[in-house]
C-alpha cells in the first residue's frame, strides 16, 4: 500500500470512488477543454489512492451550479450518499460541486453520517472532523461569495456598456452587427422588405390580426433562423401572430436602443429556487433607453402610435377606438358613455344573427343597480354612416384619387415581394445545381440526396414564376375597382353587396376617433356628439323607437296587394296570397294573418267585415250560393271568358262583380243541361245542334 492509500482507511477503499465533473456553461464545454482533461484526470488520482470501483458523473456539463437549475448529476450523486456506497467525492474544487449554501452544507451533512470523505487538489478532507468541516464550510461561503462577486461585476459592466449604447446585446430580424460597420440593416432585401410591409399594412389595416390575414392570404412568408437563435440563416415560413406582434412591440425597429426592458422572477417549486426570464416592463421602468442610436425601420413616433393602437385593440380602453375587425356592429368601440365614460359594448338581442344594441351596464350589474343607458344600433349606424357620407362627400375626388394610389402601392408591394421570392429561388436553385456537379458520381447516396434537392429547388422556382405571371394578367389588372365611380356615388359605393362591414368600420374609423352618446328619455332621443380627426365636433340626435317599433318596412308591391285586397277578403286568404307571390315582410319573415293586420292598422287600410259589404262583389262561393250552382259550375264560366272576374294579383281569389251575374250569356249558358258550359266560338259547328 503506498503513502497515498493511507488517507483512507481499508474499509472506504472498498466503497466507490465518485469522479464528480462539472462546467457552467455551454460555452466552456466547447472551449475550455483544459478544465474538461483536469477534472477527468482525477480518476488516476483516485486509482492512486486505492479505489478499485471508480464512477465518473458528468451529467451536469454545462449547468450552473448557483441553485436555481436543476442538475440531474447532483441529485445522483446524493442518492449514491443516502445509500452508503460511496467512500470518496472527488472533484477538481469545491466550487464545482456547488456554489450556494444549501446545497453544499446538504452534500456535507450527508458525507458526515456515511462516513464518506471529500478530495479536491489542496488534500482529503473528512466531514466527521469539526477543523475539516470548518474549513469545507469557509470554501463553500468562498465559492458562493466569488459567484455573487462575478456575476455583480459582469452585469455593472453590462449596464456600464448598455448605457453607451455599445454592449452587442441580440438583435431583431432585419438587423445584423457588423465587426467593421457596427450595427445595420440585415443587407438581404428581401428580409428588409417582409419587416417594412408588416409596418406598411399595420398603418393601414390598424390591427395585428388583419395584417396576419392580408399576408397569409398573399402567401407571404416570414424568415426565422434556421437555428432557431442565431439571425445568420433564415428558413422562410408562414407568417405567424407572434411574428407580427415581435415586429409590432420591439422598439429597436423604432430606432432605439434598449436594455433591461424585461425582469426575472423568482419562485420556490419543489424546494428549489426557480427563475424565469422574459417578463416585461413597463417603458419607464426601462433600465437604458436610447432613442436615435440607429437607423430604424419607422420612426419613434410611429412606435408609440403603435402601441396606443394594440392596446386598444387588446382591451378597448378608453383613449382610443379598437380596430375594425368585421362584425356586425358598425361603431363597436366607438361609443363612450356620456354619464360614466366607459365604452359601450356591442350585445346582439334578438333570434341569430340578431340585432346590435349598445348598452353600458359594467358599472351596475354589481350592484344591482340600472344600468346607465341602452340603445338600438340599427337608427344610430344609419345616422353616423350618413352624416360622415354628408362629410366626405365634398372631398370624393381626392378620397378616390387616394384609394387609387393605395391600391397601386399594394399592387407594387405583392410583385416587389414576388421578385425577391423568385430571385432567392433561383439563386437555391443554382447553388442546388453547382452542389450536384460537385458531387462524385460514384457517391450515390449522396448524388441521389442533392439531385432531389435540386428538384425541390427548381419547383419552387416554377412556383414563383407562376405566382408572379398571375398578378400580372391582364384579366387581373382589368378586375381593378373603379375609384371614378366611387367618387360619383359614395352612397351606393357604402350600400354595394361588394362592401364589407369590414371596410366601412375602417372608413369609419378614419375619420371619426371618438362618439360619445346619451340618451335624452323625455324626448325620446339619443344624442351622438361626434369627434372627427382634425379636432371639430358634430351633434346627431336619432329618434329612439318606441317599444315593439322597429325601422322594417314592407315592400310597395306588398303593400299594394294588401290595399286591393283587404276590403274584400280576409287577412288569412290576404297573407296566403302574399305568401304565394313569395313576398316577404320588411324583417324577411312570411305573412301571417296577424301580421297583415299590423301592417293594415299602421297604414290605415280597412279590414273585411263580410256583414257590412254592399253586394256589389261576391266571390267565388257567394257567386255560387247567388245562382243556386256549384263553385265547379261558377270557375268553369270564370276559365272559358263567360262570366267576367278580376284578380288583384295572378293567384289571388277571383272577384265577381253582382251585376256581371245577371248577363244573358251566363244565363245562357247556365240553361243549357249536360251541355259544356263555355262561350259558343264562331268558327266551330256544334256538334248537338237543336232540333
Amino acid at each position: 500500500m503506498n503513502d497515498m492509500a493511507l488517507a483512507f482507511p481499508p474499509e472506504l477503499l472498498k466503497r466507490q470512488a465518485v469522479i464528480y465533473v462539472r462546467q457552467s456553461t455551454q460555452s466552456q464545454v466547447m472551449t475550455n477543454l483544459e478544465s474538461q482533461r483536469r477534472q477527468y484526470d482525477l480518476v488516476e488520482m483516485a486509482r492512486g489512492y486505492g479505489f478499485a470501483g471508480i464512477d465518473v458523473i458528468d451529467d451536469d456539463l454545462g449547468v450552473s451550479a448557483s441553485g436555481c437549475q436543476a442538475r440531474p448529476g447532483f441529485e445522483r450523486l446524493v442518492a449514491m450518499l443516502c445509500s452508503g456506497s460511496i467512500g470518496a467525492v472527488f472533484c477538481l474544487e469545491v466550487s464545482r460541486l456547488a456554489r450556494n449554501g444549501r446545497d453544499w452544507h446538504h452534500m456535507l451533512e450527508l458525507c458526515g453520517l456515511v462516513d464518506a470523505r471529500v478530495v479536491d487538489h489542496d488534500g482529503v478532507y473528512d466531514p466527521r472532523h469539526p477543523n475539516d468541516r470548518l474549513l469545507l464550510g469557509m470554501k463553500g461561503s468562498i465559492s458562493e461569495f466569488e459567484l455573487s462577486i462575478l456575476r455583480g461585476r459582469m452585469l455593472d459592466a453590462a449596464r456600464s456598456k448598455a448605457r453607451r449604447g455599445e454592449l452587442r446585446i441580440s438583435v431583431p430580424v432585419g438587423y445584423l452587427w457588423d465587426r467593421e460597420a457596427g450595427l445595420d440593416f440585415d443587407p438581404d432585401l428581401r428580409v428588409q422588405e417582409a419587416v417594412r410591409l408588416i409596418f406598411a399594412k399595420f398603418r393601414e389595416l390598424g390591427s395585428a390580426r388583419q395584417v396576419l390575414l392580408w399576408m397569409s392570404a398573399q402567401q407571404v412568408h416570414f424568415p426565422r433562423p434556421s437555428d432557431g437563435k442565431r439571425s445568420t440563416v433564415f428558413e422562410w415560413r408562414p407568417l405567424r401572430y407572434r411574428n407580427v406582434i415581435s415586429v409590432l412591440k420591439n422598439p429597436f425597429y423604432a430606432g432605439a436602443y434598449v436594455y433591461g426592458k424585461s425582469e426575472k422572477r423568482v419562485e420556490i417549486v419543489g424546494g428549489r429556487v426557480r427563475k424565469s426570464y422574459g417578463h416585461g416592463k413597463p417603458l419607464e421602468q426601462w433600465e437604458v433607453l436610447l432613442k436615435d442610436h440607429h437607423e430604424g425601420y419607422i420612426t419613434w413616433a410611429e412606435y408609440e402610435r403603435n402601441q396606443t393602437q394594440l392596446a386598444a385593440n387588446a382591451y378597448g380602453k378608453a383613449g382610443g377606438p379598437k380596430s375594425g375587425r368585421g362584425g356586425r356592429a358598425l361603431l363597436a368601440g366607438l361609443l363612450t358613455c356620456g354619464r360614466c365614460g366607459r365604452r359601450l359594448p356591442v350585445v346582439y338581442a334578438g333570434r341569430a344573427p340578431g340585432r346590435p344594441v349598445y348598452r353600458c351596464d359594467r358599472p351596475n350589474l354589481m350592484l344591482g343597480l340600472p344600468r346607465c343607458l341602452g340603445f338600438g344600433g340599427s337608427r344610430v349606424e344609419k345616422a353616423v354612416a350618413a352624416e360622415l357620407l354628408r362629410v366626405v362627400a365634398p372631398l370624393a375626388v381626392e378620397a378616390a384619387l387616394d384609394a387609387e394610389r393605395m391600391c397601386m402601392e399594394s399592387r407594387n408591394e405583392q410583385r416587389r415581394i414576388a421578385e425577391l421570392e423568385l430571385q432567392q429561388a433561383r439563386y437555391e436553385a443554382a447553388l442546388a445545381e453547382r452542389r450536384y456537379a460537385a458531387c462524385d458520381p460514384d457517391n450515390r447516396l449522396i448524388a441521389a440526396q442533392l439531385e432531389k434537392n435540386w428538384e425541390a429547388a427548381l419547383r419552387r422556382v416554377e412556383a414563383c414564376q407562376a405566382r408572379l405571371s398571375m398578378g400580372q394578367t391582364p384579366d387581373l389588372i382589368a378586375t381593378a375597382p373603379d375609384f371614378t365611380g366611387l367618387a360619383a356615388d359614395l352612397e351606393a359605393a357604402w350600400n354595394a353587396p361588394g362592401t364589407t362591414m369590414r371596410t366601412r368600420q375602417r372608413l369609419v374609423r378614419a375619420l371619426i376617433t371618438d362618439i360619445v352618446a346619451d340618451v335624452d328619455e323625455d324626448a325620446r332621443e339619443v344624442i351622438l356628439v361626434i369627434h372627427w380627426r382634425g379636432g371639430q365636433h358634430s351633434e346627431l340626435r336619432v329618434r329612439k323607437p318606441a317599444t315593439g317599433e322597429h325601422g322594417c318596412r314592407a315592400s310597395d308591391e306588398a303593400l299594394a296587394v294588401v290595399r286591393g285586397m283587404a276590403g274584400r277578403w280576409p287577412d288569412d286568404q290576404v297573407a296566403a296570397t302574399l305568401n304565394r307571390m313569395g313576398l316577404r315582410t320588411g324583417q324577411g319573415k312570411s305573412w301571417t294573418a296577424r301580421r297583415v293586420g299590423s301592417l293594415r292598422m299602421t297604414h290605415g287600410i280597412h279590414a273585411y267585415r263580410s256583414a257590412e259589404k254592399n253586394g256589389e262583389w261576391f266571390t267565388m262561393r257567394e257567386a255560387a250560393q247567388e245562382l243556386g250552382v256549384t263553385s265547379h259550375v261558377i270557375r268553369r264560366l270564370i276559365q272559358e271568358g263567360v262570366l267576367p272576374a278580376s284578380q288583384v294579383v295572378p293567384g289571388a281569389p277571383y272577384q265577381i262583380q253582382a251585376s256581371d251575374l245577371r248577363n244573358e250569356r251566363v244565363g245562357a249558358a247556365l240553361k243549357r243541361k249536360g251541355r259544356p258550359c263555355r262561350g259558343q266560338r264562331h268558327n266551330q259547328l256544334s256538334m248537338f245542334p237543336d232540333t
